[in-house]
Formats: C-alpha cells, structure tokens, sequence
C-alpha cells in the first residue's frame, strides 16, 4: 500500500531537483542544509569565487509561478548583504500524475514545475 510523502520528503524531492541544476551550472557547494524551514538550503559559489545563499521553496504545481513571502524576503536578503552573498530563489511544484493539485505518494510517478533559478537583487532599494 502506498503513503503519502511527508513534507520533509517533498522537500528533499525538490532539494534533489534544484542541487542536480545547481551541479549542472558548476556551483561549488558549501553547505547544505536539508531541515524544513531553514534557510539558506544551499550555500555555494560559482566559478568566481562569488557566495550565493539559494532558497528552495516547494509546493503543489499550479499556472502560477512559485511566490516567497516578500517581507520575510527582506530580511533575508538583509542576511545575504551582510555575508557578502547572493541569493538565488527556487520555485518547485510537485503533483501527482493522478492528480496535480496534490503531492505524490511514495512510489508513485509525478509531475514536476520548476522554472530554474531566480536572482534575487539584494542592493537596497
């Protein structure tokens, strides 16, 4: 019988999508942190040297792109200036075959949204 993925495996899920992209562009990892609600999920350099600091939020696929909550953005793009980062923001829908609108259970065949990633300006305004 099949279960349904918890969030912490949805989020690996989109963690995984997101590190082979990563990968894929040459970034050096740094550090990665898995845990939910934890931020940055991946810290990482590019091929000069510079620091990025990549946000992974993950949810149902939809016709919309991936939104972050702007004012929790701020904050964190404070974060990012004061250790001389970048941040890289990381929208990725998850659904099932069966039925988009919902997550996949485990072992079962799913739908994927991602749209790559977002430079994020972290000069102040």
């Amino acid at each position: 019988m099949s279960r349904q993925l918890t969030k912490q495996e949805i989020h690996n899920l989109a963690m995984n999508v997101v590190g082979k992209d990563l990968e894929n562009k040459s970034y050096e990892f740094i550090a990665v942190n898995s845990q939910l609600k934890r931020n940055p999920q991946f810290v990482c350099i590019d091929k000069n040297s510079i620091r990025y600091f990549v946000i992974v939020k993950v949810g149902p696929i939809s016709e919309f792109a991936m939104e972050f909550d702007v004012i929790w953005m701020e904050t964190f793009k404070n974060h990012a200036r004061i250790n001389d980062a970048k941040v890289l923001f990381a929208g990725v829908g998850i659904g099932s075959k069966v039925d988009k609108t919902r997550f996949p259970n485990l072992n079962e065949e799913y739908l994927l949204q991602y749209e790559g990633l977002q430079l994020l300006d972290v000069e102040l305004n």
